[in-house]
């Protein structure tokens, strides 16, 4: 079979499905449309050989690989691949339209002439790697999708590639197609473990070719409640307690320098996100990031204090603060005795030739969260750029490798080399 022709033909498939996350949905999954590749998902591993295909009341797609080893060879590990079934809000439209640019010659690309919609070269520099390459890109009304129907795509074409050549060995894999990671690792944190049952698993939800994570940040995000004392003009003075000045007061009391526009690798923030307020109440709703779980923790205890300094300050007012961890750091959850994925990812990449780059991810994937439920789950590349922005764009060279670095890790693993 034809690996890149597969790839492609699946990936447009998939983004022809709109599935963008709602946050204000308040239901798991939050969009419809996330089912509904769930459900298309499910007819197409009946197909690959897989069993045990289940979709959830959550739509959780959850599906077994049994192994193929030859006859009497010794267990291999249980392996998992994770991907999730939505696409981001970027506050443009849901729907996708992607479309291949075959053999770039450089340049701007126009994603869309009659709206004047360009990837510009002097915005994305990076484009010019790519010249003579075929690149897939939206057309400038909504992101590409890449972010993770891209990993969807690269998953399934790796089954298809076993199911179609018999002498490819693997050991026993495990697929899950999970809802609404961008707004929380909502579906990772409602998957069944017993329907995936591994030793350790990956995930493919980052950028560019070679790229492999097992460092994300340590997330949590909170909201300072605030109920001031109202009153009228007349009588205010030393009667009103405005619930905006509070909340404005809070914001003045964090570090201005450790917010998310100022920082950069390894450094953490607190970024505010949301201010709603008026006299006689204020919620401020923030994010908490860092890869040092110690700062993690002091960066939570400086808002604590924060808000007990406005207590203080407004006596009367009643101010309550909640805070809730969201996802962890994966690097936190290594191990000696179970980093071989992490070897295995390394040595696949070698054999294939592909630069390692090794990154601290500013963000989580939902192996953030399955690895703090005992199971290693590292990150490697898609292939693409500028997830989450209307400039998203994929080689289709770096997604082919991506998908080879899959099929690699399977061989690997079934052969109990590393």
């Amino acid at each position: 079979m034809n690996i890149r022709d597969s790839l492609i033909g699946r990936f447009i498939r998939y983004t022809g499905i709109s599935s963008q996350s709602d946050e204000k949905a308040g239901v798991l999954p939050s969009s419809e449309g996330q089912r509904k590749l769930a459900e298309l998902l499910a007819e197409e591993l009946s197909g690959l050989d897989c069993t045990d295909i289940s979709i959830d009341a959550h739509s959780v797609l959850t599906a077994r690989l049994p192994a193929r080893l030859p006859e009497g060879a010794p267990a291999v590990p249980k392996t998992g691949w994770v991907a999730h079934l939505d696409t981001v809000d970027a506050g443009a439209s849901p729907d996708i339209s992607p479309r291949l640019i075959e053999g770039y010659p450089g340049g701007d690309i126009c994603q869309n002439e009659k709206d004047g919609l360009y990837i510009r070269v002097s915005e994305h520099p990076e484009l010019e790697s790519y010249i003579g390459d075929d690149i897939l890109v939206s057309d400038g009304t909504s992101v590409l999708g890449a972010d993770n129907k891209a990993a969807i795509a690269n998953i399934m074409t790796a089954l298809e590639v076993l199911h179609e050549d018999r002498s490819r060995m693997h050991g026993e894999i495990y697929v899950a197609f999970v809802p609404d990671e961008e707004i929380g690792l909502l579906g990772a944190k409602a998957m069944d473990f017993t329907k995936f049952p591994v030793d350790f698993a990956y995930t493919i939800d980052c950028c560019a070719e070679g790229e492999l994570v097992y460092q994300t940040f340590n997330a949590a995000s909170g909201r300072l409640h605030v109920k001031g004392v109202t009153a009228h003009p007349m009588s205010a003075k030393g009667v009103m307690v405005n619930a905006a000045q509070v909340a404005v007061d809070f914001v003045n009391l964090l570090d201005p320098e450790a917010v998310m526009e100022k920082t950069e690798g390894l450094e953490g923030f607190i970024s505010v996100g949301s201010i709603r307020a008026d006299h006689g109440s204020a919620e401020v709703g923030f994010i908490i990031r860092d890869h040092d779980k110690e700062k993690f923790a002091a960066k939570k205890e400086s808002l604590g204090a924060a808000a007990q300094v406005l207590r203080e300050r407004y006596p009367r007012a009643e101010i309550s603060l909640e805070i809730s961890d969201t996802y962890g750091n994966i690097a936190d959850c290594i191990r000696e005795d179970n980093r071989k994925c992490i070897d295995y990812l390394y040595q696949a990449m070698e054999e294939l030739e592909i630069p390692v780059k090794t990154i601290a991810m500013r963000g989580g994937t939902d192996g953030s969260f399955i690895s703090t439920k005992g199971i290693l789950t590292p990150n490697y590349f898609t292939g693409a750029h500028n997830f989450h922005s209307l400039a998203e764009f994929l080689p289709v060279s770096s997604f082919e490798k991506s998908c080879r670095v899959t099929l690699k890790l399977m061989e690997l693993i079934a052969s109990g080399e590393a």
